[in-house]
């Protein structure tokens, strides 16, 4: 089992940063695509960004704003969310996520809230 752990999250302006974290914990040695989705009130969640195999992917919605790290150095594996240049349309709920496979869907963390005012 992997445990997904998320922090973070917060009220910023518009134009503003912020910098999500994920610590995952157990058997991460198993894991090949860690990622984020967010879920904004009264819509689906969506994808944000994954990285996988060192490869990183983004939304459309993201790309150029929001930048994707992971450290694997340690027992605890990090997963980093920077972003930048915010926007209300950004707020939602974020999930962090993980997955044997190339899509992180196995694991989800419990989410951690984005607000950005306008």
């Amino acid at each position: 089992q992997v445990k997904l752990v998320e922090s973070g999250g917060g009220l910023v302006q518009a134009g503003g940063s912020l910098r999500l974290s994920c610590a995952a914990s157990g058997r991460t040695f198993s894991l090949n695509s860690m990622g984020w989705f967010r879920q904004a009130p009264g819509k689906e969640r969506e994808f944000v960004s994954r990285i996988s195999g060192g490869i990183t992917y983004y939304a459309d919605a993201v790309k150029g704003r929001f930048t994707i790290t992971l450290d694997n150095a340690k027992n605890t594996v990090y997963v980093y969310l920077q972003m930048i240049s915010l926007k209300p349309e950004d707020t939602a709920v974020y999930y962090c996520a993980a997955g044997h496979g190339s899509s992180p869907s196995d694991y989800w963390g419990q989410g951690t809230q984005v607000t950005v005012s306008s």
